[in-house]
């Protein structure tokens, strides 16, 4: 009798303990898996202090080669990660793609904020209130920006569809969450590579047709549309949670020092990367320590928002070693798309709310100005929870398996091995 009871209680209160046992247990067997030593900055050896100034060093600069952290990293972002811009090694190849991306990207803050405004309308416009999930609303906005950026062309729904399901196959598997499904990445590759033609700008020419496609896809169809969408998620899941910052952004909808304040809030609570990982080149010292050559830096941007100073944090990392090359466009399209969202719908939100944020920001649309209704919150808070339990499993075993079937194939070792750079 005493074991039923037992057993029913720890049931009815999985939600409250379960998820975080099994993340932790996962966590471990990453670790053991992964089977690389590295130094975790801010950690034992190299402090919060030091952070930006190893971050920044110039012998920090390798960035896949001799990593085996690097073939779980391909493995998430195949296909196509031996070009994607994050992953490339430093050389002519990087230079040629950074050079594309900047070109891509610049537009006046005027243009950026005009493009902004008209996709988020297209979106939100089709939108019906009730339930959602905020990373889903964001990834069709972002996916139309991103296209029309790269096309200079309106964003057909092919496009979109076909741009969303990849991105959301990626973000994902990273998470964990669900295994990848490369037949859905393959359907982008194989329009891109149609529509190379159709691009305006000049490509990479050091990089083959299909390498160009990879390129496309990964910088702006996976990383752009992955990032700005979870950074949304973030930011509109604070507005729904803290009523008073909701009603004085509505309130007062030009007010962009105080919208500035909160997007930079949700950017340093809840920083887009867990780890950005390095590869030295050459020793680099910190004070007494001497980090060697080959040595994997895995810099931990969670960690160094917990220990630093609140205005002292690098949402686009650090200008020395590869910044995010949308750091100028992402907070004027961040602020325009938030607006349009609040000028449309009041937000709220009882569930859980982490940086991985693995349940995609669930909230509660209500047209402005109508009346909010309190049972489906009722209902998000127990459906989050009880999503916490099966969720928490799935990413123990799809997780588990994905380090393994990465380390099986060992994209990137494989890669360098066989002679390309």
């Amino acid at each position: 009798m005493i074991g039923k009871v037992l057993a029913a209680a720890a049931a009815v209160s999985a939600p409250a303990w379960l998820p975080q046992r099994v993340v932790a247990l996962r966590m471990k067997i990453f670790a053991l898996v992964n089977g690389q030593d590295a130094v975790t900055i801010p950690g034992t050896q190299v402090g919060a202090a030091d952070f930006k100034r190893v971050y920044a060093d110039p012998a920090a600069n390798g960035r896949s080669r001799g990593a085996a952290l690097s073939d779980l990293f391909w493995y998430w972002l195949a296909p196509g990660p031996q070009v994607h811009q994050e992953h490339l090694e430093a050389g002519p190849r990087y230079d040629a793609v950074a050079k594309c991306t900047r070109h891509i990207l610049v537009r006046s803050k005027k243009d950026s904020e005009a493009l902004a405004r008209r996709v988020a309308a297209h979106v939100l416009d089709g939108v019906e209130p009730g339930l959602v999930r905020l990373r889903d609303l964001m990834m069709p906005i972002w996916a139309e920006l991103y296209y029309e950026l790269v096309f200079e062309e309106p964003c057909p729904p092919e496009a979109r569809d076909l741009i969303v399901g990849h991105a959301d196959d990626v973000v994902s598997a990273l998470k964990c969450v669900r295994p990848r499904n490369m037949r859905r990445r393959a359907r982008l590759t194989r329009y891109l590579r149609r529509r190379l033609a159709d691009v305006p700008h000049p490509l990479p020419e050091s990089l083959t047709p299909e390498e160009q496609a990879y390129y496309l896809q990964g910088t702006f169809f996976n990383t752009a549309v992955v990032q700005m969408s979870e950074a949304m998620a973030h930011l509109l899941m604070i507005i729904a949670q803290s009523p008073d910052t909701q009603r004085r952004l509505a309130g007062h909808p030009d007010d962009d020092a105080y919208l500035d304040g909160v997007i930079d809030d949700g950017l340093r609570r809840f920083p887009l990367f867990g780890i950005a990982h390095r590869i030295s080149t050459a020793d680099i010292e910190v004070a007494d320590l001497t980090i060697p050559a080959g040595t994997v830096l895995c810099f931990s941007y969670p960690g160094y928002a917990a220990q630093s100073e609140k205005d002292d944090f690098i949402p686009f990392g650090v200008a020395q070693n590869r910044a995010c090359p949308a750091r100028g466009l992402a907070p004027p399209t961040m602020r325009v798309v938030t607006r349009e969202v609040l000028r449309r719908f009041s937000l709220a939100s009882t569930a859980t709310h982490t940086r991985s944020i693995p349940n995609r920001g669930p909230a509660l649309l209500t047209p402005r100005g109508a009346r909010r209704r309190r049972a489906p919150l009722v209902w998000l808070a127990v459906r989050d929870r009880w999503e916490d339990v099966w969720r928490s499993f799935a990413q123990l075993v799809f997780g588990t398996y994905m380090v393994l079937d990465a380390r099986r194939q060992a994209l990137c070792s494989t890669y360098f091995a066989g002679g390309n750079r």
